[in-house]
């Protein structure tokens, strides 16, 4: 039972011990993710289930999940927004209320005015298989009145981990002795079975489902034999779907008592040469601040740049001190940069993306649309 004895602020040492291994640490399917949070912290698996169900019901963990590696699993994309300024806000509350497939909604700005910064409201999106990527943008472009979209596939992942706990007070520069990884952007095809498994497996849980046999109670809804329900999770695992097991914190609003994750998002783009994007993303994939590391193609919208990143920080200035440690790694690696920017993050929201096809044909049916007139066109 909670009590509001319960430590539920971020700064409490036992929260942090907890958090600076459930933010990121736990890879893959685990049976029992809780006791291994709790054998990497070095925190008592009661004390692991009592702080993470009462920093979950104060709002300062905004959800735990199991994470998938969605980019595996349906068609993504960042995708950048040119909206008059009178409609920002209306289409940001549409992204994030209508639209179930949009996942990060964020109003962005750059500290002086650049190629690109006319693109403030930047998304990204999961099309489930089957449907198209391009036709849901036109739709949602008819609906939330936007000018103009640019749609950026990842082509190539660097690195993906949040840990913003763990993240606090790293010095600028901070790096691995080794090269980011590469990571692949392939789409797996499911089986009806898998998708059975798969769709309450990524359900985020409720504080009551904060227990040691959640896995059991979730075979049990989706009337799965539990070591049915764990075989297929484990094969999901083996096959690269599965993510990380993750307690997300709320990391843009303030909590009760003031405190914040973090106050600063950036998108740092850079531009490099044709040809050497994947060793330009290894390089930058090796700093240990960044979030989120990928090749994406910005077009001329955005000066043509095509390696970006995500920092997160509650100082404006340390956050350009890790850019700038990142910029001269580059130039020290001889990997020449011809144009670099920053986009800083302002109102943010932040949802898992909807990834079943069923779930996409529901909502085209439920919002006056054919489902048929949104698939990707058939190969001849």
């Amino acid at each position: 039972m909670l009590t509001s004895a319960v430590p539920v602020e971020i700064t409490d040492p036992i929260n942090a011990r907890i958090l600076a291994v459930s933010e990121d640490r736990i890879a893959g399917f685990l049976e029992d993710p809780f006791a291994e949070i709790a054998r990497q912290s070095g925190v008592p698996l009661e004390t692991v289930l009592e702080r993470v169900r009462a920093m979950l019901a104060a709002g300062t963990i905004r959800r735990v999940r199991q994470t998938l590696l969605a980019t595996n699993l349906a068609p993504g994309a960042l995708v950048a927004w040119r909206v008059d300024a009178a409609r920002l806000d209306a289409a940001f509350d549409y992204m994030v209320k209508e639209d179930p497939f949009s996942g990060h909604v964020v109003i962005r700005s750059t500290d002086a005015e650049t190629t690109g910064s006319a693109y403030r409201l930047w998304t990204t999106l999961k099309v489930p298989q089957g449907f198209s990527m391009a036709k849901h943008c036109e739709l949602l472009r008819e609906r939330v009145g936007a000018e103009a979209f640019r749609i950026m596939p990842a082509r190539a992942l660097f690195t993906l981990g949040v840990g913003h706990v763990r993240r606090r007070g790293m010095e600028p520069g901070s790096k691995s002795d080794e090269p980011g990884q590469v990571l692949d952007t392939r789409i797996v095809t499911l089986s009806e079975a898998e998708w059975r498994v798969l769709e309450p497996l990524k359900r985020e849980l409720t504080v009551d489902e904060v227990r040691s046999d959640l896995w059991r109670i979730r075979a049990e809804a989706a009337g799965v034999p539990f070591d049915e329900f764990t075989r297929i999770a484990h094969a999901l695992n083996a096959r690269g779907v599965i993510g990380r097991f993750s307690t997300f914190l709320e990391h843009v609003k303030p909590s009760a008592a003031g405190t914040r994750v973090t106050r600063y998002n950036a998108l740092f783009h850079w531009r490099v040469p044709p040809g050497r994007e994947i060793e330009a993303g290894r390089e930058v994939g090796r700093h240990h601040i960044l979030t989120h590391a990928y090749w994406r193609e910005g077009g001329p919208e955005f000066a043509n740049v095509n390696i970006m990143a995500v920092a997160h920080g509650t100082d404006k200035a340390t956050v350009l001190a890790h850019k700038a440690a990142i910029d001269r790694h580059l130039e020290q690696a001889g990997i020449p940069v011809s144009y670099t920017n920053v986009f800083w993050g302002g109102r943010s929201e932040i949802k898992p993306s909807e990834i079943s096809p069923s779930a996409y044909a529901a909502w085209c049916r439920a919002t006056g649309v054919d489902p048929e007139t949104m698939r990707e066109p058939r190969s001849a």
